[in-house]
């Protein structure tokens, strides 16, 4: 008797501790779905390379991890992007930082008229910036990594020489860039990006400002016929890529360092498509008659002047918040001085 409660309890015990060890197996082995939301449509070239990245991640996780690209906002309106990211209504969000105002107020920094290049710079300066200061107000995500389209530069529909002559234009701007074109004493229109092109044509406004990729990627080189080169005023669009926390904490540790990999791959890709993007719509903006004007380094300086009290109102604003905007600002103005 005692003899059969031993086998029993032996039996009992063996299938317990495979109960055990199969749990963790299982759980490494389940297949984890991605929803990925981008701004922009399907054929953009960064929808398609946000879709290699998907592949690659599902070829290194072996098959465990399998994306589904989500185009043109379909599966979120950009205004609601991060908080359906925070959600789980989304498992990985490509948007613009400035749909998400007042809600990452430190990395405001990034959309600041710092003088920016091109977008291979921009985007290595926005991952230092974040690596360098960790900001908390991305604790309720996983960043994957930041980049942005830059340089930022005012078009117009008429032919224009200086700063001086945007004076009194009426220029399509975005909330978060609007005082660049009260600086340079033209008038501000906010208006959705859909209906800038329409808006330019009619002669609603008379110009924007807007990254030079937008010349190609929203055809405003159709409608406008001067690009003015003032690097004076030169802004990034910062965005980011982020995955829910929850999604990202359910896959195994292996899979995460090997994402983390792959991100520090696409971020170097996506800093050099910017520089091709901008270099073909520059190319079709000239096709289409338009005009680049660079100004001269003595205008670009008294630029800079003109665009400081936006800087002093961004640390203001993040010192009130008890966050270092002046740290901050310092670091991008010497990381873009020593990375031109």
């Amino acid at each position: 008797m005692k003899k059969r409660f031993m086998v029993k309890a032996f039996v009992f015990l063996m299938a317990l501790g495979f109960l055990f060890v199969s749990i963790p197996l299982y759980a490494q082995d389940k297949e984890i779905k991605l929803r990925y939301s981008v701004i922009w449509p399907p054929m953009h070239p960064i929808t398609k390379l946000m879709v290699e990245w998907g592949k690659d991640v599902e070829k290194v996780s072996q098959g465990r991890i399998k994306t589904t690209m989500f185009a043109s906002n379909t599966l979120s309106p950009p205004m609601q992007a991060y908080d359906a990211t925070v959600k789980g209504v989304v498992d990985v969000a490509g948007n613009l930082l400035a749909y998400s105002p007042g809600r990452l107020p430190l990395s405001e920094v990034l959309q600041q008229p710092l003088g920016y290049r091109n977008g291979y710079q921009a985007s290595k300066l926005a991952n230092a910036y974040y690596k360098k200061f960790k900001p908390k107000e991305f604790d309720d995500v996983k960043v994957m990594y930041l980049h942005g389209a830059a340089p930022g530069f005012i078009m117009t529909k008429k032919p224009i020489k200086t700063a001086a002559d945007i004076k009194g234009l009426r220029i399509k701007a975005n909330a978060e860039n609007a005082d660049i074109v009260k600086n340079l004493g033209g008038a501000p229109v906010t208006m959705p990006v859909s209906e800038t092109y329409d808006a330019l044509s009619r002669g609603v406004v008379d110009g924007t400002l807007f990254p030079v990729e937008a010349l190609q990627g929203f055809k405003i080189g159709e409608v406008v016929k001067t690009v003015l080169e003032d690097y004076g005023v030169s802004y990034m669009t910062s965005m980011y890529v982020a995955m829910n926390k929850d999604k990202w904490n359910s896959i195994s540790p292996e899979d995460q360092k090997a994402i983390e990999k792959i991100n520090e791959e696409y971020n170097e890709k996506l800093a050099k498509l910017w520089v091709e993007l901008d270099n073909k719509a520059k190319e079709f903006a000239i096709s289409k008659g338009v005009t680049f004007v660079t100004v001269s380094e003595k205008e670009q300086a008294a630029t800079v002047e003109k665009m400081k009290p936006i800087w002093e109102a961004y640390v203001n604003m993040a010192k009130s918040k008890g966050l270092p905007g002046d740290e901050a600002l310092k670091f991008c103005l010497d990381y873009l001085k020593n990375n031109p």
